[in-house]
This record gives C-alpha cells, sequence and structure tokens, in this order.
C-alpha cells in the first residue's frame, strides 16, 4: 500500500519544539538541542470489561501514525450507556460499544454496532443499492409505486424469503 507525501513529510520533518540552549564548553560555545518529549496520562479505556492494571505497573508507549489502530484495539476503550429509545419510544436503548481503530467512530461504524440502528442502517443501504440499479430502467419507478400503493403486494414481498445468491453477496 503505498503511503501519501503528506504522511512522509509529518513523519520526517523536524518537530516543531525547538528547545535549545547555548553551553560552553572548554572556552568554545555550542548550542544543545533537547528533544521534546510529551507524556500523557490518562484513562481513554472508558468502562473496560477487565480491569486495569495499577498506575505504577503501567508504561509509556510511543503513538504515531502508524501504530494508533493497533495501540487502540490493545487498549480496547469502551463505553457502555442508555439513552431514550427514539426508534420505538419505549424505554430506554442500551449502548455498548468497544473501539479497535479510528473507522470506529464514524457514524454508520456505530449504527452497526447498535442493534436497532443497524436495522435501519442495512435498510438504507438496501434502499441506494434499489436507486442505483433501478437508475436508467423504463417503468421501473411506476412498477415501485404499484408495490407500494397495493398493501398485500407489499406484504407478499416482504414475506418472501432472499434469494440465496442475494444472501451470500451480503
Amino acid at each position: 500500500m503505498a503511503t501519501s507525501s503528506q504522511k512522509f513529510i509529518a513523519r520526517n520533518r523536524a518537530p516543531r519544539v525547538q528547545i535549545e540552549y547555548d553551553v560552553e564548553l572548554y572556552g568554545a560555545e555550542k548550542k544543545v538541542q533537547l528533544p521534546f518529549v510529551m507524556g500523557v496520562l490518562s484513562d481513554l479505556s472508558g468502562k473496560p470489561t477487565e480491569p486495569l492494571p495499577p498506575v505504577s505497573d503501567r508504561k509509556f508507549l510511543d503513538f504515531d501514525v502508524d501504530n494508533f489502530d493497533a495501540r487502540m484495539k490493545a487498549m480496547k476503550p469502551r463505553v457502555s450507556f442508555a439513552v431514550p429509545n427514539t426508534l420505538t419510544g419505549e424505554g430506554n436503548l442500551m449502548v455498548d460499544l468497544t473501539f479497535e481503530s479510528m473507522d470506529d467512530f464514524s457514524p454508520a461504524a456505530v449504527a452497526r454496532k447498535v442493534d436497532g440502528l443497524k436495522q435501519l442502517l442495512e435498510a438504507r443501504q438496501q434502499l441506494a443499492n434499489l436507486i442505483t440499479y433501478m437508475d436508467g430502467k423504463a417503468g421501473a419507478e411506476q412498477l415501485i409505486a404499484k408495490v407500494v400503493k397495493d398493501e398485500a403486494l407489499l406484504k407478499s414481498l416482504a414475506s418472501a424469503q432472499k434469494p440465496a445468491d442475494d444472501a451470500a453477496a451480503q
């Protein structure tokens, strides 16, 4: 997989914070640069399933663009909470999310992990596929309108099983 030039520059350019001081060594002045190192101590695990080790036993880890997803997967950040169920209007909906990469924070990835939202997302994707399939087909719009208006036909189509090749493709 080819890396972009922006990532190459980000990895190989000089740091933006440069700490220098002048030292006189045997009568000659010399500039010494100190590296800028920052340590962050934070609980980013949310509600872990396993208890975390004591702070004194934890090690500092290097994070960069290349290993960020692997570090996140190892940390297993997790959130668990209840939200009002606006889908059905009944009670609360329990949400339990574990993140393994930055992509898991996207709306579609979150929706795939919540049961009610997963079904809505799949329906949305099927409608998008239908629109793509219908594009340029004469009479398809009228056929869909006929199916939507006829409840008996709509129920029979909804209760019909998916073809085997369709289920394997998804």
